[in-house]
């Protein structure tokens, strides 16, 4: 009797609470939205995960890598010089190698990739020399005489910023043929457009140690010259109210200055002074890492670091550093304000740094 009636007490209760739903169904409504709550914090962690994730699927990809460095082990000095633009990147390499122990001098001096090359194929004093442009045949030649064969490391991508002050409210794009009138015959921006000011264009560009300058001669001022790179540096060299400096803070400065000022640099300065100035678009296009990876902003461009299998061979430190480099670009490039490098072009990296160690 005791079983039966728990098993009658439970069909009323059953029935009490079915009889109970039917009669207030807004009392489940809320249900739905309790759910929600519970899981929301669930879906606002993923995000903290995906960079991690990320890293460790590109890093996947690759299929060459080299043998670990601890940067405490390492014994000597290095020196580089070259490209303004690298040295940021150079700058931030070299502060983790230190943090993870390296108790060396590291030297980056930013001289302009041009300059860079003399010291490493002229003058011989540097064991890296940082580019943002590839070594010329000229320049390989130069660094044959002297006993060192060139070897290219790609490390990244840059997209070249065409900046104006925050105080400029007219001008929003250009084209490449425009931008080559803005750097070499063109007196006003009116001269660009009518719309615009019938005012003095300033301008700020790199000096002719650099390779950001070189690239633009190559790139601009070369195909509005009927491909005559010549003719093309000449314009912007002749060109009036034009300031050149190896400094690109230099340049940052000069164009925050007035809302009549347009320069060019490496999108990582950029990017460091949002509160003064601002990129343009260039043929429609804005630039940003999504389109510098895939080229289609027009002015996108590599970035390396050149070294000597004799340099690596004889100074274990430079080898170090360089694969120190190679490892750990990726991890940084982001924050400095530049785009990776495609895995096959790291991989051909490593691989070459593999073959000038003999392994």
């Amino acid at each position: 009797m005791k079983r039966y009636s728990i098993t009658i007490f439970s069909i009323f209760l059953l029935t009490a609470v079915l009889l109970g739903a039917c009669a207030s169904a807004t009392t489940q409504a809320p249900a739905p939205e309790a759910a929600v709550e519970t899981e929301a914090p669930q879906v606002e962690e993923s995000p903290t995960e995906v960079p991690e994730e990320s890293t460790q699927a590109e890093e996947s990809l690759n299929k060459v890598h080299l043998p670990e460095v601890d940067p405490a082990a390492v014994v000597g000095d290095i020196i580089s010089a070259g490209s303004s633009t690298v040295f940021p990147l150079a700058e931030a390499i070299a502060v983790r190698f230190e943090e993870e122990g390296y108790t060396g001098k590291i030297t980056i001096d930013s001289i302009g990739s041009g300059a860079g090359f003399e010291r490493f194929c002229v003058a011989g004093e540097t064991d890296v020399s940082n580019a943002s442009r590839a070594i010329k045949d000229s320049e390989v030649e130069s660094c044959q005489g002297i006993g060192r064969e060139p070897i290219e490391f790609r490390i990244g991508t840059d997209a070249m910023a065409f900046v104006v002050s925050l105080e400029n409210d007219f001008l929003e794009d250009l084209t490449l043929e425009q931008l080559a009138q803005v750097f070499s015959t063109a007196q006003t921006w009116a001269d660009i457009d009518p719309s615009f000011p019938d005012e003095t264009i300033l301008r700020y560009a790199p000096g002719t140690d650099s390779g950001t300058f070189d690239y633009f001669v190559e790139e601009v001022m070369g195909s509005a010259f009927d491909d005559d790179e010549d003719a093309g540096k000449a314009a912007i060299l002749s060109a009036e109210n034009i300031q050149f400096s190896e400094d690109d803070n230099v340049l940052v400065q000069g164009v925050a200055g007035s809302p009549y000022a347009i320069g060019f640099f490496g999108f990582a300065y950029a990017q460091e002074n949002p509160d003064i100035i601002r990129p343009i678009s260039l043929e429609g296009v804005t630039i940003s890492p999504e389109t510098a990876e895939s080229s289609e902003y027009p002015m996108a461009r590599p970035l390396f670091i050149y070294s000597d299998a004799g340099i690596m061979q004889s100074k274990q430190q430079a080898a170090d550093y360089i694969n120190f480099f190679l490892t750990y670009v990726n991890d940084e490039i982001y924050d400095v304000g530049y785009f990776p490098a495609s895995v096959e072009a790291i991989d051909e990296a490593r691989q070459s740094w593999l073959d000038a160690m003999g392994q």
